[in-house]
């Protein structure tokens, strides 16, 4: 497995691969026009180019040889308002992490997670901020291995329907 960092030429296949996984995740909680919206506007051709463009933000592939297998989202400048206070000065926002299923329990989310960490560590982020589904209980063991813990309760959007989810901190 290799990670690298997104060029505007991964734009095409970024859109793919975050769709493909959004969907394997959590495409059965949504009514179809509401996924629909949301992939139209959170997993667009536009939305990802512009993150890849954005030097505060990092977006890393994961590659087994020519195959695209899992790619992360950080935002290096960004925090959470709904985060309680004291809100930390310096905040990474680690927006998307995610692996296609067939490569689920191979190390990607471990390279990616650790790759966000280091980087954040380096750009001197005080702490690292993420939300999780309330009932993605795999994903919230994973992130409390590497010290994350629960800080918040939060909504997130999937065009009108909404998720009841946790916002998750790790201080730097």
């Amino acid at each position: 497995m290799l990670l690298r960092p997104a060029s505007t030429t991964d734009i095409p296949a970024l859109v793919e691969l975050s769709r493909k996984c959004f969907v394997a995740a959590f495409g059965h909680l949504y009514a179809p026009e509401d996924l629909q919206s949301f992939l139209d506007t959170e997993r667009s051709a536009e939305k990802l180019g512009a993150a890849i463009r954005d030097p505060d933000t990092g977006v890393v592939l994961a590659e087994d040889s020519a195959d695209l297998i899992g790619y992360c989202i950080m935002y290096f400048d960004a925090s959470f308002p709904e985060r309680p206070a004291p809100q930390p000065a310096r905040a990474a926002i680690l927006s998307q992490l995610y692996c296609v299923p067939q490569a689920t329990g191979r190390g990607v989310g471990a390279a990616l997670i650790e790759w966000a960490i280091g980087e954040a560590g380096m750009r001197e982020r005080e702490a690292i901020q993420l939300s999780v589904y309330s009932e993605n209980f795999g994903a919230q063991r994973f992130y409390q291995r590497y010290g994350f813990a629960k800080v918040a309760d939060i909504a997130f959007w999937v065009g009108s329907h909404r998720d009841d989810e946790f916002l998750y901190e790790l201080t730097l």
